[in-house]
């Protein structure tokens, strides 16, 4: 069973906010290569999902923008 746009989105639409600490707006005002762009470069597109240590030391190089 293939997952469609709409439940993808509605899925990360929740996730984003956490993750990145963005607000619903930011989140649908970018598009999905964006998004894409910014999950691949965090390397969290491939292999094993950030632990939280990762995310906790990705959230303090990017607190200040």
């Amino acid at each position: 069973m293939s997952v469609t746009f709409s439940a993808a989105a509605l899925r990360l639409s929740g996730l984003v906010p956490q993750v990145l600490g963005w607000l619903p707006q930011d989140f649908w005002e970018t598009t999905p290569a964006e998004l894409a762009a910014i999950f691949a470069a965090s390397g969290s597109l491939e292999g094993e999902p950030l632990n939280r240590r990762e995310m906790d030391a990705l959230m303090e190089r990017d607190r200040n923008g």
